[in-house]
Parts: structure tokens; C-alpha cells; sequence
């Protein structure tokens, strides 16, 4: 079985096991890997782990003791967990801090100082780190420094370009794989199963293949709609003189049927630029000579589409600003249409 039900990363719970064990848990860590691998899900169960008053050498969390209900109900005094808002850009330094008013008497970096209540220790995990303005990195440089004695904080991330370089230097870096594709193509076969569904192997090991390694891009395959999408943008990004108006029309179609909720349509928003940013990346591979795995569909669009490096490289730089813009929340039809006139113009 694997730790905690979480596919994928045995290896780094046999690392965090050994280190408790030998009472060489480190009081600051930054978790990295792409997006939708289960890095924030293994921090938390980490932590209630850690917390939990039955733990054995395995490091894993009884789930009955009086520690590990509150855990799991969210409101266990020891744990602190951060994250975004939604509707900000960046995380907001009273999160670390406290409000002006209270300046140094609240936030993350205070309640770490408290003494522990339930637990032997105190634990937070701060999620989004990419998302960490230089004011609030600069604000835990301190706690990262001198963190208090026992306590654990994990910073959960992408990549290590995306941390500052003085967050960076005080983190023991845990870098995290991409999922295989048969693990997800038998996480996907589980979770369809207990919702009643059964899709044919075939797909899932199709879905499985085009997610590259992400669980979270893998689910949002599941509807066929975006599966077919997929093929249709493909063709619209190989073909010349390339339709901006058509591209604009349909990506912001697909991005409204994913309803009206805002956090559903940047994620198809998201996953629309992720796959345009593999095909500008496998286009400039091939240019360059160098083998990168593609499927059919991809293949034979790149093949379509005659550019030089420069072209390709623009339009690759385009994709990827377009995808940091969806994080920092901007107005998604101003994005589209501006990265859609951006590329044309390439």
C-alpha cells in the first residue's frame, strides 16, 4: 500500500520516516514538483503524522487519537496551514505577520513561537509559495533562520527558479516526481469505479499519457470535451496564417463551459496554455534535433506548422507570460485576447 494512500512518493516517506526516527527532522523544508502530484496532500498528511500521538517508526497517522481528529477536522491548535486567497496574487503578508495593528502578535510567524498545546511541536504548511510577494519571503527569513526549537515548517511549491534566492538557501529542498502514467491511469480506473463510471482502458491510458505526470490535469481530461479541444487547439496553433480571432473565440468558449465559478475557468484557462506551451516547446525540440516524446496528434500538428527557432521561442515566451498572468489573477478575456494577438503577430 502506499504511505498514506498518497501514489507515487514511498521513497521520500521512508526518507521523512528515517529522519524521525533518528530525531533528525529539520525545522525547514520547500516541497517541489509540477502541479497536480500530491505535494500539498503529503505535507499535510506529513505533519499530522508527525503530530500524531501514536505514530510508530513507519510515521504513520493512527487517524483515532484525540491529535489526529483534529487534525483531520482542520482545527488542531499545533497546525497551521496557509495558503492564497483566491481572490489575491500573491500571499498576503498579514498571513505571515498580522495586520498592521497587530503587527508581530499574529500571523504564521507568531503562532509558530507559541508553546504547543496538543502536540509536541508546532507544524505549518505554507502553500503556494510560488505565490510569495518579496516582502512576505523576506518576513519568514527569520523563522526559516532561526526556526523555534521543534517546530516544522514546509513550503510547498513548482520550482526552485520561482523561490527567492534567500528562501532557497535556508530550505532542505524535497523534490518531488512527475506521477507515471500507470500510476495515474489506476488512480483514475479507482476513482471512477467508486463514482459508478467505467471508461473504457483505452482512454484512460490515453488521458494518462497526454497529462504528463499531473493526476489534477489527468481528471480535468476525464471530460471528453477537453480531450477533443485538445486535438482542435493543436490544429489551430499549426496552422498559417494562424486565426486569432477563431483562437480567441474558441478558447474562451471552452474556458466559460466550465461554468460560472471562477477558480473552474482558470483552471481550463490554465490547462489551455499548458498545452499550448507543449506544443511551442516539442516544435522547438524538433527544430533543434533533439528527440522529445510526443503522441500522434501532437506530432503531426508540429509537423504542420514551418517556423524558425526565434518564431517558436516568442511564441513559447508568449504562453508561458499568458500562464502567469491566469495566477495573478488578471481579467481572462483581456489575457486570451492579448496572448492570442501576440502570437499571430509572430
Amino acid at each position: 500500500m502506499p504511505w498514506e494512500g498518497i501514489v507515487g512518493h514511498d521513497l521520500i516517506a521512508k526518507q521523512f520516516a528515517s529522519a524521525e526516527a533518528a530525531g533528525r527532522i529539520a525545522g525547514s523544508y520547500l516541497f517541489i514538483g509540477q502541479e497536480g502530484i500530491g505535494k500539498a496532500t503529503f505535507a499535510k498528511s506529513l505533519i499530522m503524522s508527525l503530530a500524531c500521538q501514536r505514530s510508530g517508526n513507519q510515521l504513520k497517522a493512527c487517524g483515532k487519537c484525540i491529535s489526529c481528529v483534529q487534525a483531520l477536522a482542520g482545527t488542531h491548535p499545533d497546525i497551521e496551514i496557509v495558503q492564497k486567497p483566491a481572490e489575491r496574487t500573491t500571499i498576503p503578508l498579514e498571513a505571515l505577520i498580522g495586520s498592521p495593528d497587530q503587527r508581530l502578535r499574529a500571523g504564521l510567524c507568531w503562532r509558530l513561537l507559541l508553546r504547543p498545546q496538543l502536540a509536541s511541536r508546532k507544524f505549518a504548511v505554507l502553500l503556494d509559495a510560488d505565490h510569495l510577494s518579496e516582502e512576505a519571503a523576506n518576513c519568514l527569513l527569520k523563522t526559516l533562520e532561526e526556526p523555534p526549537p521543534g517546530a516544522v515548517l514546509i513550503l510547498v511549491g513548482t520550482t526552485l527558479e520561482r523561490q527567492l534566492p534567500t528562501i532557497r538557501s535556508r530550505c532542505q529542498v524535497i523534490r518531488f516526481s512527475p506521477l507515471s502514467d500507470t500510476m495515474i491511469k489506476e488512480i483514475l480506473e479507482t476513482e471512477e469505479l467508486q463514482n459508478g463510471q467505467e471508461i473504457l482502458d483505452s482512454t484512460l491510458a490515453e488521458i494518462a499519457r497526454v497529462a504528463q505526470g499531473s493526476l489534477s490535469k489527468a481528471r480535468l481530461f476525464l471530460d471528453q470535451e477537453l480531450t477533443s479541444f485538445r486535438s482542435s487547439l493543436f490544429k489551430m496553433l499549426a496552422e498559417r496564417p494562424l486565426r486569432g480571432v477563431q483562437l480567441t473565440r474558441e478558447t474562451i468558449g471552452i474556458v466559460e463551459a466550465a461554468g460560472k465559478e471562477p477558480s473552474l475557468r482558470r483552471a481550463r484557462l490554465r490547462l489551455v496554455l499548458d498545452l499550448s506551451i507543449d506544443f511551442f516547446r516539442a516544435k522547438l525540440f524538433k527544430s533543434h534535433g533533439v528527440e522529445h516524446p510526443t503522441d500522434e496528434t501532437l506530432a503531426d500538428a508540429i509537423d504542420t506548422w514551418s517556423a524558425s527557432p526565434e518564431q517558436i521561442t516568442r511564441c513559447l515566451e508568449y504562453s508561458l507570460d499568458a500562464r502567469a498572468g491566469v495566477d495573478r489573477n488578471a481579467n481572462l478575456g483581456i489575457l486570451v485576447d492579448a496572448w492570442t494577438a501576440k502570437i499571430e503577430r509572430a
